[in-house]
């Protein structure tokens, strides 16, 4: 609830219209009852109830149910600072059809984060940039701006249902010569993670064997 906490405070010292979608697909906690009682008190925050634990699928629910102009995920665990949502937005960034994060390069910053899943993260991307997405060096960062067009031309072809969905995103983004940006953000390893480095990075891989599959078989026609 705290970063939920910190979102809506943000958005509403901002001068723009905003809304939050959070989209709740089958947690075994109290996740769901008490982002139902903070909606009752937020007018501009609104629940999305999926039944099964798929990332991918959560994300395309919540894009596709979004109106704004712009479409921003958010990872729930906050772990860059929500602050830095301008950096993906007019004035700071204009003319792009979809900004990601990236926590590579000249100015990004990795703080907390385990030696090992810094490894894992940058075998993972040098074996996508060579097979799906060319040129991005930080694919599963998850915070990512589209704008609405862009957000209604790419969700709605998405296959992948896991954690590999940013890739296939991306992969058709570029199929469509799409403009794409990295922000460097900074961020924030969260121990208490829901991410199984080993078990979703071989997931990952097998989804980025998918996306070139479905490719070949004309799926994102």
């Amino acid at each position: 609830m705290g970063s939920l906490e910190k979102v809506a405070a943000y958005l509403a010292a901002r001068e723009y219209e905003a809304e939050v979608i959070v989209v709740e697909n089958g947690s075994t906690d109290d996740t769901a009852a008490l982002v139902d009682a903070f909606v009752r008190e937020h007018p501009g925050v609104a629940m999305l109830r999926l039944p099964r634990p798929a990332k991918g699928a959560a994300v395309r629910a919540g894009v596709l149910a979004a109106a704004g102009r712009h479409r921003f995920l958010c990872d729930a665990d906050l772990a860059m600072p929500v602050e830095q949502v301008a950096r993906f937005l007019p004035p700071a960034l204009d003319g792009v059809d979809i900004a990601i994060g990236t926590r590579e390069g000249e100015g990004a910053h990795r703080y907390l984060e385990p030696f090992y899943r810094h490894i894992m993260g940058r075998v993972f991307n040098t074996i996508v940039r060579a097979v799906a997405v060319r040129g991005i060096n930080d694919t599963q960062c998850g915070f990512k701006c589209f704008t609405a067009e862009a957000a209604q031309q790419l969700f709605p072809r998405q296959r992948v249902g896991g954690f590999g969905f940013d890739l296939e995103i991306l992969f058709l983004a570029q199929r469509r010569g799409m403009r794409i940006v990295e922000v460097p953000i900074d961020w924030y390893h969260q121990a208490d993670s829901k991410v199984r480095p080993v078990q979703h990075t071989l997931s990952m891989l097998a989804e980025t064997a998918s996306v070139r599959w479905n490719y070949w078989r004309g799926r994102y026609a």
